[in-house]
C-alpha cells in the first residue's frame, strides 16, 4: 500500500480556475497595494480584470505574471513578501492556460478608477474620525475614501472636502502622526482583505497600501515616532508594519478572538490590544513579546484610548463600563488581580464601540450604542457633560488639538461637534457630497 500513500501525499491541483472566485481574492489580498490606481508601480493597476489585461510597462499581466510570481522573472512578486503557495501558482497557471476570462457576475462588477469618484445618494454610516494635530484639517471615513475637511472658521462642510480614495470598502479607524505628517487608515473589504493605508497628510499622496488578512483589519494607531503602525485583526493577531517600508514586523497571536483596537505606549515601546476575548493584553513592541494582561477580564472590549503623556488607557465593550487602566503594574501579578485599575466610569446606557482622551488629559468621552456621548473629568471620573442630538448610534468620538471640541459621527451619517464643557451641539453637517437618488430620475 506504499504507493497509495504515495499518490495521496501528492498536492492536488486545480483543474479549472475562476477569476471572480479564485483569482481575484489573491489579487486583493497580495498585489493591490502596490498596483492601484493610487500607486500604480510599474504603471500596472490589478484593481480591474481591464487593468490586468491592459497591464504595465512590461506588457499585459496575463502574459507576464506567471513568471514574477514563480521567480523565474525578478523580483519575485508579491514584492518583500512570502512567495505564493504552489496552489494559488498553479491557480493562475490553469486559469492563464485556459485564456484569462473574466467571469465576474454583471452585479458584482465596481470601478475603482480614481477617475470615477463614489457617488453617495445618502450619508453613509461614520466609523471613524481625526483632528490633524494642527487643528486645521478633519478626517472622516466614507464608502472606499478618506474625506479631508478644512477647519478654517465656520467653513466645515460648507466647502467639498478633499477626497482620497482606496481600496478599501470601509475605513475603521484613522490616525495621524504626532507631527501631522502622516495619516493612517485601516479597514477593508469584508471576507476578503483588509487594508492599512498611509498617506502624506499634507500633499494628499498615498505613501502606502498594505493589505493583509482574509479580512477587514481594525483599531489602528501609529507609534509616537511615526515608524509604525498597528492593526487588529480577524484573525485573532496584532500586526505591527513599518510605515516606511510597508513590510510586516511581527504578527502577534496572543488573543483568542478577534482583535478591535491598539495603542502604543507614550514612549512607543509597547502596545496595549483589546478585542472579543475580553482581555488587554501588553505587548512589547520591539519584540512582539507578550508581557501581560492588564485588565481583569469582564466582558468583550471593543475601544481603547491612552493619555496623552502618561501610561494610562481607558477600555470599554459590552459591559457598558469604561475602565481606566495603568500600564505598570505596582505588584505582582496574582490571579484575579485587577490592582492596575485606577477607577471605573459609570455605566452607559449601551455598549461602548468608541473612547477618546483628550489632547490636554482632561476629558474622557464615551460612545457607542447609546445616541448620547458622555464627557468626563478624567481625574475624577465625574460626568462633565452629555451630548445629545444623535438618532442612532455612535462609533467614532475624536477631540480637537485643544480640548475643547468634541467631533462624533455613527449610523446616522452626521458628524457633530459639540463644545466639551458644556455638551453644547456647536455644528452638525454631513461629510459627503449627496447626489440626488439616481434611481428616481428613471
Amino acid at each position: 500500500m506504499l504507493w497509495l500513500a504515495v499518490l495521496v501525499s501528492e498536492p492536488v491541483f486545480a483543474v479549472e480556475a475562476s477569476y471572480f472566485h479564485d483569482i481575484r481574492p489573491i489579487i486583493q489580498r497580495q498585489c493591490q497595494g502596490c498596483h492601484q490606481p493610487n500607486l500604480k508601480s510599474s504603471n500596472l493597476d490589478l484593481t480591474s480584470y481591464e487593468g490586468f489585461q491592459s497591464g504595465g510597462k512590461h506588457g499585459p499581466a496575463s502574459k507576464t505574471l506567471l513568471g514574477y510570481i514563480t521567480g523565474d522573472s525578478k523580483p519575485q512578486m508579491p514584492l518583500g513578501q512570502p512567495p505564493l503557495p504552489a496552489e494559488q501558482i498553479e491557480l493562475f497557471r490553469v486559469w492563464i492556460a485556459a485564456g484569462a476570462k473574466d467571469d465576474t457576475p454583471a452585479e458584482a462588477r465596481e470601478n475603482l478608477s480614481a477617475a470615477a469618484p463614489i457617488v453617495y445618494t445618502q450619508p453613509p454610516v461614520i466609523n471613524a474620525l481625526a483632528f490633524s494635530p494642527d487643528g486645521k484639517a478633519f478626517a472622516v471615513s466614507g464608502n472606499r475614501e478618506i474625506l479631508i475637511h478644512s477647519l478654517d472658521g465656520a467653513s466645515t462642510g460648507s466647502t467639498p472636502p478633499r477626497r482620497l480614495p482606496g481600496l478599501a470598502d470601509r475605513i475603521l479607524s484613522l490616525a495621524f502622526s504626532k507631527d501631522g505628517s502622516t495619516l493612517v487608515a485601516a479597514g477593508g473589504t469584508p471576507a476578503r482583505f483588509g487594508e492599512i493605508q498611509i498617506w502624506d497628510a499634507g500633499s494628499g499622496k498615498l505613501r502606502r497600501s498594505l493589505t493583509l488578512t482574509g479580512d477587514t483589519v481594525f483599531g489602528a494607531s501609529i507609534s509616537p515616532d511615526a515608524s509604525t503602525v498597528a492593526v487588529g485583526c480577524t484573525d485573532n493577531s496584532v500586526r505591527i508594519v513599518d510605515a516606511v517600508s510597508g513590510q510586516e514586523r511581527f504578527k502577534i497571536g496572543n488573543h483568542e478572538n478577534w482583535v478591535l483596537g491598539t495603542v502604543f505606549g507614550v514612549d512607543g515601546k509597547r502596545i496595549v490590544s483589546v478585542g472579543r476575548d475580553r482581555a488587554a493584553k501588553l505587548t512589547d513592541a520591539a519584540s512582539g513579546a507578550f508581557l501581560e494582561n492588564v485588565n481583569l477580564l469582564r466582558g468583550e472590549l471593543a475601544a481603547i484610548a491612552r493619555h496623552p503623556t502618561k501610561d494610562i488607557i481607558v477600555i470599554g465593550g459590552d459591559d457598558r463600563v469604561p475602565y481606566i487602566y495603568t500600564m505598570d503594574r505596582g505588584q505582582n501579578m496574582k490571579i484575579a488581580d485587577d490592582s492596575t485599575l485606577i477607577r471605573k466610569l459609570e455605566m452607559q446606557d449601551g455598549s461602548i464601540a468608541a473612547l477618546a482622551w483628550s489632547p490636554d488629559g482632561a476629558h474622557i468621552a464615551v460612545g457607542g450604542a447609546s445616541p448620547e456621548v458622555t464627557i468626563y473629568d478624567a481625574e475624577s471620573g465625574k460626568r462633565v457633560a452629555a451630548c445629545k442630538g444623535h438618532r442612532a448610534g455612535i462609533y467614532a468620538v475624536a477631540f480637537s488639538p485643544d480640548g475643547q471640541t468634541l467631533a462624533t459621527g455613527g449610523f446616522d451619517g452626521e458628524v457633530r461637534l459639540y463644545r466639551v464643557t458644556t455638551g453644547e451641539l456647536a455644528k452638525q453637517f454631513i461629510p459627503v457630497p449627496i447626489t440626488s437618488d439616481l434611481r428616481s430620475q428613471k
